[in-house]
């Protein structure tokens, strides 16, 4: 969850799209225009382990717009896809 959110902050969309489930990622993950992230909080894992396949992550992440700051709380859920976790899908609060 971490990398994938530094990825979105600096712009490396590249990775953002090779952690996304080939299922489930859409055919554009370009940026919003004038959005800069502000900074993540993690708020509780269930599973994602070294021997799990699956794991969720909720999280809160800090964001600004041209009008202004705001939050996005998700629950994310993850699988392990050839040894390398993938972003699956997530219900947005």
């Amino acid at each position: 969850m971490r990398s994938r959110y530094s990825a979105y902050a600096v712009g490396h969309l590249d990775y953002v799209f090779r952690t996304w489930h080939p299922r489930t990622r859409p055919a554009d993950i370009s940026p919003a225009p004038d959005l800069t992230w502000l900074g993540l909080e993690v708020l509780r894992t269930v599973d994602g382990g070294a021997t799990d396949d699956t794991g969720v992550v909720g999280f809160r992440a800090r964001f600004r717009t041209p009008s202004g700051e705001q939050v996005m709380h998700e629950t994310s859920r993850f699988e392990r896809r050839g040894g390398r976790w993938v972003y699956v899908d997530g219900d947005i609060a």
